[in-house]
């Protein structure tokens, strides 16, 4: 039965938005930084700052580790809480240096359940976005759950809102096929949604899920 109601949601919704493109980046490492960098505000302001780290040639593992905290903050300024992003940036570089030599790629090549354990472990790192950094940049087959996905399905009474983000990510892990390109389209198809029809105040009228 989920099965059938998941599938009938994405089809509705890939019928009525189409294929979103995401998570845009040129590198995993950089789909990896947005990810860090889109806590608590807006892509067209993570945008800027990848930008001002791209000016300055601050894309690699190897330069953000280098770079001084000062002048890492003054180039994602933009993004928001840039002290603080500065410091979840340095963990996350850290990390990757010390376990995997700066190599995302050398990353991916780990257990799926191993890598998201260390993701976690690594301060300022929760499960969105430690499930984003795996599913856009190391292509793993896990399901991004967010506030999104929590108002859709908890609106149309397929999971209680206040259920917490395992019970959400069960569902998609149990209930609908396991590919990374699926994963990926959902979740974006979900945010899109979200941002036009299923707001904090919703506009239903029009909405793809209308009668779903």
């Amino acid at each position: 039965m989920k099965h059938k109601v998941l599938e009938t949601i994405y089809a509705s919704l890939y019928t009525a938005f189409g294929q979103q493109h995401w998570w845009p980046g040129d590198t995993p490492l950089e789909i990896a930084v947005g990810a860090i960098l889109t806590q608590n505000t807006n892509w067209r302001n993570v945008e800027k700052a990848i930008q001002n780290l791209k000016r300055g040639k601050m894309l690699s593992a190897q330069a953000l580790h280098a770079i001084a905290p000062k002048s890492l903050a003054a180039l994602i300024r933009p993004a928001g809480h840039y002290n603080i992003k500065t410091r979840r940036l340095k963990n996350f570089i850290g990390f990757l240096m010390a376990d995997y030599r700066g190599s995302m790629k050398q990353m991916a090549r780990e257990d799926l359940q191993v890598i998201r354990n260390k993701l976690l472990s690594v301060n300022g790192i929760g499960k969105e976005t430690a499930d984003s950094i795996m599913l856009y940049a190391l292509e793993q087959p896990v399901f991004v759950v967010d506030a999104y996905t929590k108002r859709i399905f908890s609106r149309h009474d397929i999971l209680n809102h206040d259920l917490p983000y395992e019970a959400f990510q069960l569902l998609f892990h149990t209930g609908i096929r396991n590919e990374v390109q699926l994963f990926n389209e959902y979740h974006a198809l979900l945010v899109r949604l979200a941002k036009e029809f299923c707001r904090t105040t919703p506009c239903c009228s029009g909405c793809p899920l209308e009668g779903v």
